[in-house]
């Protein structure tokens, strides 16, 4: 009767270790997906600045020969403050799809702008052989076209924790730790269409 007392007991150990050790390995993957996140949203927000940072010099260079263009200039400079006000956002603050939305709004007006003003290049033969200007357009074009490897990036990393955080029983290890499934970046209402340039 001891013999089976101690056997049960034993095995009963053995499963509460099992099952803990269960428990902190998928919290640890948990925790490294979770930072994975974290680190692409840093690279996200990392090329947003640099956006950002390269908009007042480009506004200065068309300043100069599109003086009369002050609205398209005003749209860009106010489009670049409400979108400063946002890319520094921390990455849990955009577990709200609604904080992600306004997010991507205000990136999508950004570009908007931007695209409006570079259209300006045609109006302004001096503007297109600027060296200044040819070398901020460049410059912005290769941001813009790292801001869609990192959004993308980003979106393979949500989808990894995403996944992660939903599957069974790494679910109810998720539910009990406070890991909530993330938002992803995706395509405004009429993205498909290039926005209209006006002169």
């Amino acid at each position: 009767m001891k013999k089976a007392a101690l056997i049960i007991l034993a095995v009963l150990v053995l499963l509460a270790v099992v099952a803990g050790g269960w428990y902190v390995g998928t919290r640890n993957d948990l925790v490294r997906l979770d930072e994975t996140v974290e680190g692409q949203w840093g690279q996200v927000q990392t090329v947003y600045q640099r956006r950002l940072d390269l908009i007042p010099n480009l506004v200065e260079t068309v300043k100069g020969y599109a003086a009369h263009e002050r609205e398209t200039l005003e749209a860009v400079t106010n489009a670049r403050a409400s979108a400063s006000m946002v890319v520094n956002l921390p990455a849990e603050a955009l577990q709200d799809p609604e904080a992600m939305r306004r997010f991507e709004q205000s990136q999508q007006q950004l570009s908007g702008a931007l695209q409006r003003l570079l259209a300006l290049r045609e109006a302004y033969p001096d503007l297109k052989a600027n060296e200044n200007f040819l070398n901020l357009q460049a410059q912005l074009e290769g941001t813009e076209n790292r801001i869609a490897v990192e959004r993308r990036r980003y979106n393979e990393t949500v989808q990894a924790y995403n996944s992660r955080v939903r599957q069974f029983p790494a679910n109810l290890v998720a539910a009990s730790a406070g890991f909530d499934k993330r938002p992803y970046f995706q395509a405004q209402p009429g993205a498909e269409q290039a926005p209209p340039v006006r002169f």
